[in-house]
């Protein structure tokens, strides 16, 4: 098994970003330009190496190779993305991958790009890429090309080594387990538990009984041998479900109007251990929107805008407008929801007057990761 971390650790020590690897502060997949840069260092990282992986590691600067982190990204539908824009898409699997130095809710992430033998274009355009497009990397650029395309065979070996080195270790793994439970964690209720006598899983979060069901909230939880983090959240519960061959993560999201909330499903994650060293994860959504009266909906649809018309303009907020603030970003995403077509756009739109507000920017942050998994979930 591959020690993630040390696979990033070897990709950023052995060279600069070259045509096997490609490096990014973090990834911006809520605009039209952000989707589309991603989808060309895609393409063109699959087009330069049809016969060895290539990666993107993000949440390291760019200049100093400083590993700073970014969100976690727990949407495994980023390869619906892909499969909208590219023709011949190649696998792509996104891992978010914790260090000791980061804060809890920051992780580094990497983007394993599988090899792939057909060439990779775009079959529709996104913002400034034409449809048909063809990319290439050429040292550390991703460029356009029209011509044939050649690869670097170094780059089969060089890759084969950095993954060799990159192996995972009985120390390795005992030194995540004591660390995920005695230092990271150890103020919260941990868990482990072993798979197969391969796979080490530890979770923590704080336990709570609402009507008979165990829930945790706070929730961490990593695959320890390939220094993975599986799923957290700051804010939504899980419950959790496990037997001798498999680990199972609902999520459920608290929405509501007036004060009143419930608690909806909104993802299962199952993951399935095997006997021969592979595992599989598996994603399915479960969200039904709640449905609300239309004519409350647009007197709070209308509040919000007023709301962030206040802050554009500097005023100061009443108790009432900081309370409502707080809920702006939940109450948002129920409009979109229910019909409201603009709704999302102003959300993402409020991302800088929210910022300065850290409990109700985390809101934003988890109203927009629910919308874009019941976006990517219909094959956008």
């Amino acid at each position: 098994m591959i020690n993630k971390r040390l696979l990033i650790k070897n990709l950023l020590a052995h060279n600069d970003e070259n045509s096997f690897y490609d490096k990014k502060r973090q990834l911006n997949l809520h605009t039209k330009e952000g989707k589309g840069k991603f989808i060309k260092h895609i393409c063109a990282l699959s087009n330069s190496n049809p016969n060895n992986n290539s990666y993107i590691v993000v949440g390291v600067e760019d200049m100093s190779n400083e590993i700073v982190g970014d969100d976690f990204f727990d949407d495994s539908r980023i390869q619906n993305l892909v499969n909208a824009f590219l023709e011949n898409p190649p696998k792509i699997q996104y891992e978010n991958i914790p260090f000791p130095h980061l804060p809890k809710d920051k992780v580094v992430g990497l983007v394993t790009i599988k090899p792939n033998h057909k060439v990779s274009f775009f079959k529709k355009g996104i913002h400034t890429i034409e449809i048909n497009s063809v990319f290439i990397r050429v040292g550390s650029n991703t460029l356009p090309t029209t011509d044939k395309i050649t690869f670097n065979k170094n780059n089969i070996e060089t890759v084969i080594s950095i993954e060799n080195n990159s192996r995972n270790s009985i120390e390795h793994t005992l030194e995540g387990v004591l660390d995920f439970m005695n230092i990271r964690h150890k103020d919260m209720d941990t868990k482990y538990k072993v798979f197969k006598e391969l796979f080490v899983v530890c979770w923590a979060g704080n336990k709570k009984k609402i009507r008979d069901k165990i829930y945790f909230s706070r929730v961490d939880i990593e695959l320890i041998n390939e220094q993975i983090k599986l799923f957290y959240s700051a804010q939504d519960d899980v419950t959790i479900e496990y037997t001798d061959s498999s680990f199972i993560i609902t999520e459920y999201i608290a929405l509501g109007l007036n004060d009143k909330t419930s608690f909806y499903p909104l993802e299962k994650v199952s993951i399935t251990f095997f006997d021969n060293g592979y595992y599989k994860i598996e994603t399915e959504i479960l969200f039904e929107p709640p449905q609300y009266n239309r004519k409350m909906l647009h007197h709070i649809y209308n509040s919000n805008k007023s709301l962030l018309e206040k802050l554009e303009k500097g005023l100061v907020l009443s108790e009432r407008d900081e309370k409502d603030l707080i809920n702006l970003p939940s109450t948002f995403m129920l409009c979109h929801l229910n019909g409201f077509e603009n709704a999302k756009q102003r959300l993402i739109d409020s991302k800088i007057l929210l910022k300065p507000f850290p409990k109700v920017y985390l809101s934003f942050k988890e109203a927009l990761r629910v919308l874009r998994k019941m976006k990517y979930d219909k094959n956008n």
